[in-house]
């Protein structure tokens, strides 16, 4: 488990907002050519992020609340909105989101947890578990 300050974040497949430093994020996640490593990584130029691999690659997964995020790098990870300096990164792959405190990200069963946020890779469609996760009322 890794955490992450407080900040508007994207939380979404890191391909599409990351082009410009994508080679230094997948030497981070990839160091020695074998399996991946996912966690929170740092940039050279100190930029941080959090990175977790899909369940089964690529496609379109939602959250809880009904959220889409679309995967083409078999990832989906956050970082700080203010921290993206791709010119050309497009959010509308993922959500932009506030963390009003600092949260916790990290990887179970194919349900990658940002904070509050669960985002099923699995592709269970079980009601159960989304109305046990999530308080819907308001």
């Amino acid at each position: 488990m890794d955490t992450m300050p407080a900040g508007r974040y994207y939380v979404g497949d890191l391909c599409y907002v990351m082009h410009d430093v994508w080679d230094e994020v997948c030497d981070l996640m990839f160091p020695d050519s074998s399996r991946g490593i996912y966690g929170k990584f740092k940039l050279n130029d100190g930029r941080e992020f959090a990175v977790h691999s899909t369940a089964y690659g690529d496609g379109t997964y939602r959250d809880g609340m009904g959220r889409e995020y679309s995967v083409d790098a078999g990832v989906i990870g956050c970082i700080l909105e203010s921290d993206i300096r791709d010119p050309e990164a497009h959010t509308s792959g993922g959500q932009v989101l506030d963390f009003i405190a600092e949260f916790d990200t990290w990887e179970d069963r194919g349900v990658i947890h940002f904070g509050v946020v669960a985002i099923d890779t699995v592709g269970d469609d079980d009601d159960d578990y989304y109305d046990n996760y999530y308080d819907d009322e308001d």
